[in-house]
């Protein structure tokens, strides 16, 4: 009863000294934890290439990719409330993929991929790594807008069947039958003659 009256009267007097019509002092920010700017920062500055690769393979336009990217990006920083709680990840490829298909839809899209890039000079040690992209988009460009979409994320992101169909918001047997479809393409794709990949990747 002692201990109860003494937290009475030390709640009173905590009352009595705050003048009145003031608020009582919000507590400070949890100690450890990272704000939401900093939190997703961290996430940025840990997936973006990855992210911008992603970007160029679904777009295949590079320039574009990465002005869609952050897009994206911009619209998972305002709801990073909640997709930090999800994954990330996830959203930023959906979101990529439907900026594709708005971009298309608005006849922005037309994909044009070139041997080198213009006006650009390139070092011996990175021409082969340019003709390989060049190849590879050139091969992606013949897909639907979904297999290059599957493709991608099965075969360069790793993805699951369930991923994918969770990520692009359609059935798991659509996701096996677009890939099954695209695979056929890109077997008999000229510019992927002289390509080498290991595994399953087209």
């Amino acid at each position: 009863m002692e201990g109860m009256r003494t937290s009475s009267v030390a709640r009173g007097r905590s009352t009595a000294q705050r003048p009145e019509g003031t608020d009582p002092p919000s507590p400070g920010p949890s100690v450890g934890r990272p704000s939401v700017e900093a939190e997703f920062t961290s996430f940025v500055t840990a997936n973006y290439g990855r992210l911008l690769h992603v970007a160029d393979l679904i777009i295949g336009d590079a320039g574009r990719a990465e002005e869609l990217l952050q897009t994206v990006l911009t619209r998972t920083y305002l709801r990073w409330s909640k997709v930090r709680q999800d994954n990330p990840l996830g959203y930023v490829r959906a979101g990529l993929v439907n900026a594709r298909t708005d971009w298309l839809r608005r006849g922005l899209g037309r994909e044009q991929p070139t041997a080198t890039l213009p006006g650009t000079a390139l070092a011996a040690d990175h021409a082969e790594e340019v003709v390989g992209r060049d190849a590879v988009q050139r091969a992606l460009a013949v897909l639907t807008a979904r297999e290059r979409a599957v493709i991608v994320l099965r075969f360069y992101e790793d993805l699951s069947e369930a991923e994918i169909a969770r990520t692009l918001d359609i059935a798991a047997g659509t996701v096996k039958s677009a890939c099954a479809r695209a695979l056929v393409k890109l077997r008999v794709a000229p510019d992927l003659a002289d390509q080498s990949y290991g595994g399953e990747r087209p």
